[in-house]
């Protein structure tokens, strides 16, 4: 099939904008990988500190002449989606002695839990632990020991602060390896009602204490499409993954077994065999349009916009918001899973999931299908479905149908024609915003704004009753720069309730909302912040606000409002307490939120 017009634009588009830091990029790992296996040139003494705990292992590794591979882990239980990964490193080390190589734990990276963190001071920290991520994981592989590496992540911040890492080290071949999602609890629609309960007070904490509790049950991912599965979705689009693994629940025998076959795997494509597969040629600007197609496709999670340039760069690839917009003009939403539907993660892998979606994808010339992947097939690979034959791991050809479209539909009658995720501009700066969830009657809303600097005082207003016209809500100085651009997911019950009521309500913020996030519209990551005196600072209360998805438009109706002083927020509260004051640092030197709002790159 020949690649659609639209798709090979945006992609010659992205390798022009991208040719010297492209070029730069490949250059230096080019020479990392011809200096060979790097503890091939470590001192004796050297080496003899990095072997000393490891048993048998220690003689083949001093003799350097099998694959030594290295364990970046995310592994915490207080994450479900990762606890799963506490006992990965002795099946690692097994795995690898069975196929001619050694395995260690490089290091550990923080996994913080944004569920946990919702709402509270803690999430000032979230956006900045992704850059966290990636500088432990270079910590880990400074050791200079490894011949591919292991990548042991699946939450929000982790595999986007892991595949930075996994970049910045392109010439070590990279794996990533999930956990997968937790069965199917409480279903989600049902858990939404529980909280817009809470929030208007018909039910009490033990309601809705006992709602979220049967929700999130057990070991695993969350099982609602937020920022977690759409990681493990783009891991698999961007080959990373070994096909078909992203959710296949944890603790079983088909878990473990790809667990075994993506050891064997970096054992096989590191520089000492033939099939050399180093990870920056794997994130090429291939990959990255690939993995734009896969969230326009499965209506994924609004943080990626921010996390897909940060990841990006790492490789030379510089990604715009033009990108994500003129991808999601052409590539239809084929799936249908919570917030954007009923059902969960279970139910779409089980209606034929990703190797489905992408079969179908690449037939209609949507997707790169000569990517380069770890798997080493192209993406053609990633259409296949992982089975135990007796006993032994096999891919098979996935599903040629939908097993239920009211989950998963063909590329031929999908959902909507477009991914949903539209691009604002306007005077109010530059913006995104999902729709793939929103009603198409509230595409275009028109009404006051109502200016507030925190979430809390929305929470406020809401409860004294002030909310009862239309209203466009602005919570300004969420950026990074002011505060670390924490999610305002807890102001989703709020706003619903108020929508649900019959009024005619939006968010508009420089800070974040969470991929959980759904029917209410918002225009989100609004740049220029309004802490380095973006046009937010200069909103007041009662200007009237238009959001309009459909033109890609934010603005403001007031003719004065280029001639106003912008508002100064006093932002003393968000620099102490909870480990804030560690990240003053990153406050005064993150970048804007259209490349990725990063510090280290």
């Amino acid at each position: 099939m020949t690649l659609h017009p639209q798709i090979a634009r945006v992609t010659d588009r992205i390798r022009a904008r991208s040719a010297a830091t492209r070029a730069d990029y490949l250059a230096r790992i080019g020479q990392a990988g011809r200096d060979g296996p790097a503890r091939g040139h470590l001192a004796c003494g050297n080496q003899a500190h990095a072997y000393a705990a490891m048993g048998a292992d220690k003689d083949a590794l001093a003799a350097a002449r099998s694959p030594n591979i290295g364990i970046v882990t995310a592994f915490n239980d207080m994450l479900s989606a990762h606890q799963p990964y506490e006992d990965y490193p002795k099946l690692i080390r097994a795995a690898a002695r069975k196929a001619g190589a050694t395995a260690q734990v490089a290091g550990g990276v923080p996994a913080m839990c944004d569920g946990v963190t919702q709402g509270q001071p803690g999430m000032e920290l979230s956006l900045f632990s992704r850059d966290v991520i990636a500088l432990a994981a270079g910590v880990a592989l400074s050791h200079n020991t490894f011949d591919a590496a292991l990548f042991l992540g699946v939450c929000d911040k982790i595999v986007p602060g892991l595949v930075m890492a996994a970049a910045t080290f392109g010439h070590v071949p990279a794996v990533f390896v999930p956990a997968g999602p937790m069965t199917s609890g409480l279903p989600n629609d049902e858990k939404s009602k529980v909280r817009n309960a809470f929030a208007t007070g018909e039910v009490g904490r033990e309601a809705l204490m006992a709602a979220e509790m049967a929700s999130y049950h057990g070991p695993g991912t969350c099982t609602f499409y937020g920022t977690a599965n759409t990681n493990q979705m783009l891991m698999e689009f961007m080959g990373l993954h070994l096909p078909g693994a992203a959710f296949v629940n944890p603790n079983t025998p088909l878990r473990e077994a790809l667990t075994t076959a993506a050891v064997e795997r970096a054992a096989a494509i590191t520089a000492l065999g033939n099939d050399y597969t180093p990870a920056g040629e794997v994130l090429d600007e291939r990959a990255y349009v690939n993995g734009l197609v896969g969230l326009m496709a499965t209506g994924g999670s609004t943080n990626l916009v921010l996390h897909l340039p940060a990841m990006a760069r790492a490789s030379g690839v510089l990604l715009d918001l033009q990108d994500f917009d003129d991808i999601s003009d052409v590539v239809p939403l084929m799936a249908k899973v919570y917030p954007n539907g009923l059902a969960d993660v279970n139910h779409f892998h089980a209606a034929g999931g990703i190797g489905f979606m992408i079969g179908e994808l690449l037939g209609a010339g949507l997707l790169h299908p000569d990517a380069k992947t770890v798997a080493g097939d192209g993406l053609a690979a990633y259409a296949k479905e992982p089975k135990l034959q007796g006993g032994k791991l096999a891919w098979e050809a996935g599903a040629s149908a939908s097993l239920n479209e009211k989950i998963l539909r063909p590329v031929a009658v999908p959902f909507a024609t477009s991914g949903g995720l539209k691009q604002l501009t306007g005077n109010l700066g530059r913006g995104v915003i999902k729709v793939s969830a929103v009603a198409p009657e509230r595409h275009i809303i028109e009404a006051p704004a109502r200016i507030f600097h925190d979430q809390e005082q929305v929470k406020r207003a809401f409860k004294a009753g002030e909310f009862t016209t239309d209203t466009v809500v602005v919570v300004r100085f969420q950026g990074p720069q002011a505060n670390g651009m924490p999610e305002l997911h807890s102001l989703t019950p709020l706003l619903s309730v108020l929508q649900d009521r019959g009024l005619k309500m939006a968010l508009v913020t420089d800070g974040r909302m969470s991929g959980a996030s759904g029917k209410v519209p918002a225009a989100i990551h609004v740049s220029p912040e309004a802490a380095k005196g973006g046009p937010l600072a200069r909103l007041r209360d009662g200007d009237v606000v238009r959001l309009d998805a459909v033109a890609g438009t934010l603005s403001v109706l007031a003719p004065d409002f280029e001639t106003r002083t912008p508002v100064e927020a006093d932002l003393s509260a968000n620099r102490h307490g909870i480990g804030r004051e560690l990240f003053e640092a990153f406050r005064r030197n993150v970048g804007t939120s259209e490349t990725g709002a990063s510090v280290v790159l």
